[in-house]
């Protein structure tokens, strides 16, 4: 059975799938796991950066050995998922991106990263920031800043340009909802036109969580992508 490793975006957690993995688990053998500082794993104390997460998510594929796998990466899942095919396409095979932001420059990632203060967010969004809680514990007030800091590191020296898009030669679906305040339909275009294999989807009335895409428009959306029947 065919592979699919499913990635979680930041400030995610792979629990998110399960809503998906009985209907994928026909078609895939279903893999998942957390990026540092998410869930049960520890925050590491140099920070964390698209880079590492791109490692981690490498040593990931070379510790369970798999090759020939299939992605779906939501946000900076999606993200780094790109990232890890640029340096080893012989292991993916194709990858689906779903609200991945692409336009990340200084301006747009300050005003992403200030939106991150966990102060902020138990006084005005108290319910988010119980979820938060539940997902990843006491760190994710430390975790709240460490995913500012690697935003603005973004903002100053994006991975993915149009030049390192050129070079990703699996099947790439681009995905955006049309209702993402966080990730735009230009920027999701501009990426599905620089990547040679690539084709765009653009999900009606879909918001950027996860949470709120619904799961049978996704459902069809894949199966046509990879060609499941």
């Amino acid at each position: 059975m065919k592979n699919l490793l499913l990635l979680h975006g930041a400030l995610g957690h792979s629990d998110i799938f399960k809503p998906y993995e009985a209907e994928l688990s026909k078609y895939f053998k279903i893999h998942t796991f957390l990026f540092s500082g998410h869930g049960d794993v520890k925050l590491p104390e140099n920070g964390i950066s698209i880079e590492k997460y791109t490692e981690e998510l490498r040593n990931y594929l070379d510790q369970e050995n798999l090759n020939d796998v299939h992605i779906f990466g939501h946000s900076m899942g999606g993200y780094a998922a790109l990232c890890c095919a640029l340096q080893n396409t012989e292991r993916i095979h194709s990858i689906i991106t779903l609200g991945t932001k692409f336009n990340w420059t200084k301006e747009q990632a300050l005003k992403e990263s200030k939106m991150l203060d966990p102060e902020i967010i138990i006084s005005k969004v108290p319910k988010y920031a119980e979820q938060l809680q539940n997902q990843h514990g006491s760190k994710w007030e430390k975790l709240l800043p460490a995913i500012a800091e690697m935003m603005i590191s973004l903002g100053k020296k994006p991975f993915l340009n149009e030049s390192s898009f050129q070079k990703i030669d699996i099947p790439v679906q681009i995905m955006t909802g049309d209702q993402d305040n966080m990730v735009s339909i230009e920027e999701s275009a501009s990426a599905f036109r620089s990547i040679p294999n690539a084709k765009l989807a653009i999900l009606p009335d879909t918001k950027h969580p996860m949470e709120k895409v619904r799961p049978d428009l996704l459902f069809n959306l894949m199966k046509d992508f990879w060609n499941l029947s």
